[in-house]
């Protein structure tokens, strides 16, 4: 198997068991509707998990563009591979998300909401707010590669490293998941919103391309700073890409808190306005 068949693979098999999770939960009629989150990110996680065993000898399991770009950034994979590992992960992404479409065909139609629709091939935030949804998911994404690194760091009995990676996914999900739906994968957003555009879907509705942005630039931000960072602090190589990304983190993180406190300061003062006029 090529290294590009091996990450289209690994990377089909991750959105058909973690995009199948999510049609299972949020269409009508389907066995597990409703389960809710916690079913969701042990899916993905498990995902994951099969989606390493599956090509983790062949291809170093990436299924990520945020984990190639990241282990590119500190020299531990090849520049000139990463455009054939990208391609493969977003077109495997896009034939897992036409699969899982397959497995749940009379229920589209069973479901009213076209955002639900959606939200089983692409990410949405709970709360709009693009600044801070970019941070959320470069905390994300940080947090990932950082783990791999953690873990590849780390002797395990033989075969036990895949579920360990699967286990990082979900507790990722369980505690920073709930902004934004935790993409932390590139590929894992794209393949699926571009199947999501193709697809004959009753009643999609509009594929959201304007918060795809969040998606691809928040985990490629994270997972080349989480590469930087663990190479810095674990291993004392501070490279001048590494601070010049550090400043920008540190802008982004104030850039999106101011933001998100004028916003909270303008609704205060409108609500004691509110009150003022009612009592008047």
């Amino acid at each position: 198997m090529s290294e590009f068949l091996a990450e289209l693979i690994g990377t089909m098999i991750l959105i058909i068991l973690g995009n199948g999770v999510v049609g299972g939960v949020v269409l009508k009629g389907t066995k597990s509707e409703g389960a809710g989150w916690v079913v969701i990110t042990i899916g993905w996680g498990l995902g994951v998990a099969m989606g390493v065993y599956a090509v983790g000898n062949v291809s170093g399991a990436h299924i990520n563009p945020a984990v190639t770009l990241g282990f590119a950034a500190i020299g531990e994979f090849p520049w000139t591979k990463v455009p054939m590992y990208i391609s493969a992960q977003v077109l495997g992404a896009i034939i897992g998300a036409g699969i899982v479409f397959c497995n749940y065909l009379p229920h589209w139609k069973a479901t009213d909401d076209p955002g639900a629709k959606l939200g089983v091939f692409s990410t949405d935030p709970a709360i709009r707010s693009p600044f801070s949804n970019l941070v959320s998911e470069i905390i994300g994404t940080f947090v990932l590669v950082m783990g791999l690194l953690f873990i590849g760091a780390n002797e395990f009995t033989e075969g036990l490293n895949p579920m360990i990676v699967g286990l990082l996914i979900v507790a990722i999900g369980m505690s920073l998941g709930g902004a934004t739906g935790y993409a932390i994968n590139p590929a894992r957003d794209l393949g699926p919103r571009i199947a999501h555009a193709l697809l004959p879907i009753p009643g999609k509705g509009s594929s959201d391309w304007g918060y795809s942005w969040v998606p691809l630039a928040g985990p490629v931000l994270g997972g080349i700073y989480g590469a930087l960072f663990y190479r810095a602090l674990f291993t004392g190589n501070y490279s001048v890409f590494f601070w010049i990304l550090s400043a920008v983190m540190i802008l982004l993180l104030i850039a999106a808190a101011s933001k998100e406190l004028k916003s909270g300061h303008s609704q205060t003062e409108e609500v004691e306005e509110k009150i003022i006029g009612d009592d008047s």
